[in-house]
């Protein structure tokens, strides 16, 4: 197993949990290769404690399998011989044991698929037996649809059952230096850019090949699992999953309004309305607004984008071109690849600033802090990042620059010009600008950002701090 990198605060929320004294049921949620298995597995470890790893099979098999791990764990030969024969059977026999310990069923989902009756069974499980025992329960999951359904959703069953919840995400950008402690920023920028922050993902690129090499030997190569990932996780969760193919190609082609997107596929407005709703509860897409609108959901200026980065590479270089891979024309992507590096590449460095930013504000103590961050745009304007703090009427604007050039006073009045359009507060009372460069400041801005207190980000690294 690949080392365990960060969620330390995951674990530490699990182990507050585990300091209660009486019963808990934790929920643990998020798509697949994010890391669950391995987040549960370490806090389990050194406790006594109990993994059962669901599968796809009859309900009466794998009740018939978890009985007797835990006849194992418990030493009770008969029980590890011949099982047991309820769920109820077996939540009591737990509850019995007055045994504080860790039982963690894994991809829970399934057992939901072999039996639809399960979160009513353990529900009625929970509240007999297991409410009234020291038992820690997880109940782990990757199809996030599903447990949403069957153990979050306020229809569900087990929910006001649990004692919490733990979404597992991806890892944001800082963390890619403990993957890839040898690469440079931009090398890193780019590789979260076609990978996104999966753990699972990350771990297949090696530190020692080029970007180019890695790509030729993982994503793009046909016999690889990262090469139909895309297809596997959409088929897993999804009834129909051409139709959701053809929403997220449209959306990668930058058709990003409703209307935009309804034009590309055909899908009348209820349809599309509905498949971008899924796609967006399963958060593999974003809805969008001006960061300065009051009622988001009500905005006419909402467009969508693809949230996870790998689905954004796969469905930009990798499904509009199957028949060139299928052939083993790997060139012909990468020679795509090249062509459009720049723009594709200067989005992910857009999404990756609130990241910097963030790191910033906790290591350098910095004197503000934002309770919103976003991109801003009218029918003239654009403004790449905006972070808002109503508590103290402050206000960030940004600018992200992946070009070679290095950014110089004329980017500044720029900013300055466009933020006047802005209609935030009717007083503001304190007004930042940042820039984010790939390439650095030439020697005027760099005196002016002193005199003037902007933040200065080259990379992800902060070379000037505010004006207290």
């Amino acid at each position: 197993m690949a080392k365990f990198v960060n969620r330390e605060k995951e674990l530490s929320a699990l182990e507050t949990f585990w300091q209660q004294k009486k019963s808990q049921l934790v929920i643990v949620y998020g798509k697949r290769r994010v890391g669950k298995s391995r987040l549960c597995l370490k806090f389990a470890n050194n406790k006594p404690s109990i993994y059962f790893l669901a599968e796809k099979l009859p309900a009466n098999l794998q009740l018939s399998k978890l009985s007797r791990q835990i006849g194992e764990f418990f030493q009770d030969n008969l029980v590890a011989k011949q099982g047991i024969e309820s769920w109820e059977l077996l939540f009591e026999y737990l509850a019995q044991k007055r045994e504080k310990l860790v039982l963690i069923i894994d991809e829970f989902p399934y057992l939901v698929e072999a039996e639809p009756a399960i979160p009513s069974i353990f529900q009625k499980g929970w509240d007999l037996y297991l409410a009234k025992s020291p038992i820690f329960l997880i109940l782990c999951g990757s199809s996030v649809s599903m447990m949403l359904e069957s153990t979050l959703s306020v229809k569900a069953p087990l929910y006001g059952r649990r004692s919490g919840q733990l979404l597992v995400r991806p890892f944001d950008f800082p963390v890619l230096s403990k993957f890839f402690p040898k690469k440079n920023f931009e090398e890193r920028i780019k590789i979260l850019g076609i990978l996104g922050g999966t753990p699972a993902y990350l771990e297949a690129f090696s530190e020692k090949l080029s970007l180019e090499e890695n790509l030729k030997q993982t994503v793009l190569a046909k016999e690889h699992a990262l090469y139909q990932e895309v297809e596997f996780l959409l088929r897993e969760e999804l009834r129909e999953p051409r139709n959701y193919f053809a929403i997220l190609t449209a959306i990668a082609q930058n058709n990003t309004k409703l209307g935009e997107i309804m034009n590309h596929t055909g899908f009348d407005k209820p349809t599309t309305s509905r498949y971008l709703s899924i796609l967006q509860n399963l958060d593999l897409i974003t809805r969008e607004v001006p960061i300065t609108e009051k009622r988001p959901e009500k905005s006419k200026r909402g467009i969508y984008k693809l949230k996870d980065e790998f689905f954004r590479f796969w469905f930009t270089f990798v499904f509009p071109h199957r028949d060139k891979l299928e052939a083993e024309n790997k060139k012909y992507v990468l020679d795509i690849l090249e062509e459009k590096k720049e723009e594709f590449f200067s989005f992910t460095y857009e999404n990756i600033a609130v990241d910097i930013l963030r790191k910033a504000l906790e290591e350098y103590k910095l004197p503000f802090s934002f309770e919103k961050y976003g991109r801003w745009w009218n029918s003239h304007a654009e403004i790449d990042f905006v972070g808002l703090c109503e508590k103290e009427r402050t206000i960030l604007f940004g600018e992200v620059k992946y070009s070679k050039q290095k950014i110089g006073l004329n980017e500044l009045n720029k900013l300055k010009e466009k933020a006047k359009l802005i209609d935030w507060q009717k007083t503001k009372q304190k007004e930042v600008y940042a820039f984010f460069s790939k390439s650095g400041f030439n020697k005027k801005l760099l005196e002016v950002a002193k005199e003037e207190g902007l933040l200065l980000f080259q990379g992800d690294k902060l070379l000037t701090k505010p004006l207290c």
